[in-house]
C-alpha cells in the first residue's frame, strides 16, 4: 500500500509546529520538479500562510487540517 499523500503533508506541517525555534518555519511543495507553493508557520500567531505559485496568491489558516487540504489540492490540480 502506498503512503497517503495527505498524511505526508500533515506530517511536514506538524514538524513545523513542533520545531523549537521561534523563527518562522517554511517548507516548499513541488510536483514533477516544479515548485507549486511555499507554506510558512508563525509560532507567535499560530497560523500557516500558503503562497501558491506562480500567481503569488496567499492564504492564511489557523487549522493544520485546512492548510493540509489546500496543499493537497494545489499538488493535485
Amino acid at each position: 500500500m502506498e503512503i497517503s499523500q495527505l498524511a505526508a503533508i500533515i506530517s511536514r506541517l506538524d514538524a513545523m509546529v513542533k520545531e523549537q525555534s521561534d523563527e518562522v518555519q517554511s517548507r516548499r511543495f513541488e510536483k514533477d520538479g516544479r515548485e507549486r507553493g511555499v507554506i510558512s508557520y508563525d509560532k507567535e500567531t499560530d497560523t500557516f500562510t500558503l503562497e501558491e505559485l506562480p500567481d503569488k496568491q496567499q492564504f492564511e489558516f489557523d487549522n493544520i487540517d485546512l492548510a493540509a487540504m489546500e496543499i493537497y489540492d494545489l499538488l493535485n490540480d
